[in-house]
């Protein structure tokens, strides 16, 4: 995520119904207290990000489900089954079982969407999920996409740097924290992205893994945009 995040920015243009996004209302669960559809989607969701996951990763995924919750406070229209979905799946491309040639928004994005594609999804509601995922560490583009992309940002970044933190009913919360306990998230988060921009450097150096390698990571050498506009391969 990056410092800072506008959890306002959009939300009272987000209005119109997604169409063809939507499938039919379907039953509700409460998980830590957050209203989601009742739908095997979901729970299969939560399986596969339980397996994937260190625990500390797994509460986080599922505490962002305060995107949902944001949607309801704001009485936003979306698909709160893709929102749940794409929130409870969003790391796990910082997961040993997850990899790839890409930063690991878009490898997380890619397995969701393999695991996903054979549960009858419209093409529009994988790409929604597909857009959550690979977009959610970057506010300032994803708060200005569909309502799904952009809650799905502002609930996990509310977990993640406390953006937005007071629009969360403090009783709420507290029940949240007690069922999906943070386990030290902060060092543990920071430990796993640090392991990642030592493994694989290449692939952190335009998104928020660059902050982690800077402070943390002894010898790290980023790539600078600076550097390929002035060694490409032209005349001037």
């Amino acid at each position: 995520m990056t410092k800072s995040i506008d959890i306002n920015m959009r939300a009272a243009d987000w209005t119109e119904s997604s169409g063809e996004t939507r499938r039919e209302v379907l039953g509700a669960r409460l998980i830590a207290g957050v209203s989601v559809p009742d739908s095997p989607l979901i729970t299969e969701a939560l399986e596969y990000a339980r397996k994937l996951s260190e625990p500390y990763l797994f509460n986080h995924a599922v505490r962002s489900l305060f995107a949902v919750k944001i949607g309801q406070l704001r009485r936003i229209d979306y698909d709160p089954e893709v929102v749940a979905v794409g929130t409870i799946l969003h790391d796990i491309g910082l997961t040993a079982g997850v990899s790839g040639p890409n930063r690991f928004e878009v490898n997380g994005a890619a397995a969701a969407v393999s695991f996903i594609k054979e549960r009858g999804l419209s093409n529009r509601r994988v790409q929604l999920i597909w857009d959550l995922i690979a977009l959610n560490s970057t506010p300032s583009i994803a708060l200005h996409k569909e309502a799904e992309v952009a809650l799905g940002t502002m609930g996990i970044g509310l977990d993640w740097g406390g953006f937005g933190f007071e629009l969360i009913p403090s009783a709420e919360m507290t029940e949240i924290l007690r069922a999906f306990p943070r386990l030290k998230m902060k060092d543990k988060f920071a430990e796993t992205c640090c392991h990642l921009v030592s493994a694989r450097p290449e692939t952190s150096s335009d998104n928020f893994l660059r902050d982690f390698g800077e402070r943390f990571v002894p010898g790290y050498r980023p790539i600078s945009a600076v550097d390929l506009l002035m060694n490409a391969p032209f005349e001037e």
